[in-house]
């Protein structure tokens, strides 16, 4: 019972150590009106940034925090849901766009690195309305199954048919290796790439 008694005091003592702890730490600040909320905000407030690129023909100007990638710009403040947010580190591909006609994966691109580039998502590939000749691919190879893979891999692929690459089974399997399908759509994706590059004779 002795043991018992003491153990309930000491537990007594720690929780108002802890409690006069935080009571110490957070007493300025609501004494000024400023809760930790709010000195968060603030302080990321005044880091902001702003940064200009084209996103599918369009001028955009947004003023960012330095740390934000370039797939949390489009989606969260261009609202441009087609790129889509996989693995967050690089793995999958599902958020592939274009920079400069380039491939990038979007989860690890800096939005502040962008600056004055163009860029393009999956809702920029078609023109006037009309598909794009790899979207139409993919729709005729049924190259895809529950497509939450399939912006990243659209523009994957039109990123490797522009670079005058996927000559080759071979060379599409390996430049489209980054981005996976987990629905396992492989051959499809592959008979559709192969003839989008023939319709785009690149």
């Amino acid at each position: 019972m002795k043991a018992t008694a003491h153990l309930t005091t000491r537990r007594q003592f720690i929780k108002q150590c802890t409690f006069a702890g935080l009571g110490l730490a957070v007493a300025p600040l609501l004494q000024s009106g400023i809760v930790p909320e709010t000195v968060r905000t603030a302080s990321i407030a005044a880091d902001m940034i702003s940064v200009s690129f084209i996103v599918n023909s369009q001028r955009q100007s947004l003023a960012i925090d330095p740390r934000t990638t370039l797939l949390d710009a489009l989606r969260e403040q261009l609202h441009l849901t087609g790129t889509k947010k996989g693995c967050d580190r690089g793995q999958c591909g599902a958020c592939t766009v274009l920079v400069n006609g380039r491939r990038v994966n979007a989860c690890l691109t800096l939005a502040a690195t962008c600056r004055q580039a163009r860029i393009t998502t999956v809702e920029g590939l078609a023109t006037n309305g009309r598909l794009h000749p790899v979207q139409a691919a993919f729709i005729k190879h049924d190259a895809f199954q529950c497509g939450y893979c399939t912006p990243g891999q659209l523009c994957s692929a039109v990123g490797l048919i522009s670079e005058g690459k996927a000559h080759s089974d071979t060379e599409i399997r390996e430049l489209m290796s980054g981005n996976i399908c987990r629905c396992g759509a492989y051959k499809n994706i592959l008979d559709a790439v192969k003839e989008a590059k023939e319709t785009m004779k690149v």
